[in-house]
């Protein structure tokens, strides 16, 4: 195997297209590929791992830059397994936080489903008039509503 690769044996070797190479490159996940004269990037072959560690870290939920940090963490002398911890736990809670949130919305999504039998016309939907409601509600400020 090469040492250096084009753009698209990189994207096979890494299992992601091109646009996706641009892209980490433009948000400075990747490091600039060398150019030829021709103009043809050319990217070392620590790249596809750097591209697969990427790709990883984002199908567990991490965003670019909480992967830019563990990247940046990777290669510095002075970080801690502690460190990578405290961010994966982070990352734990914020997860957590969110299955609650769309436990809340199912939930509330359930209700208005069961609400509704689905005939009839569009102005008795009690769908509809929940999130009429809602709408109106949400529009409220806080002091309003602790007032009522």
């Amino acid at each position: 195997m090469p040492s250096i690769m084009t753009i698209g044996k990189l994207a096979k070797q890494a299992a992601v297209s091109i646009d996706s190479i641009r892209f980490y490159e433009r948000r400075g996940l990747l490091a600039p590929a060398a150019r030829t004269e021709s103009n043809y990037r050319l990217y070392p072959l620590e790249a596809a791992a750097r591209l697969r560690f990427i790709k990883r870290a984002q199908n567990l939920g991490f965003t670019l830059s909480e992967t830019r940090e563990f990247l940046d963490l990777s290669h510095d002398p002075s970080a801690s397994k502690a460190d990578i911890k405290r961010k994966t736990r982070e990352k734990i809670a914020d997860i957590r936080a969110r299955m609650a949130d769309l436990g809340r919305m199912l939930k509330a999504l359930e209700q208005l489903d069961q609400s509704c039998d689905g005939r009839g016309p569009i102005g008795d939907c009690p769908i509809l008039h929940a999130l009429v409601g809602d709408a109106e509600r949400g529009s409220t400020t806080n002091d309003e509503r602790s007032e009522s």
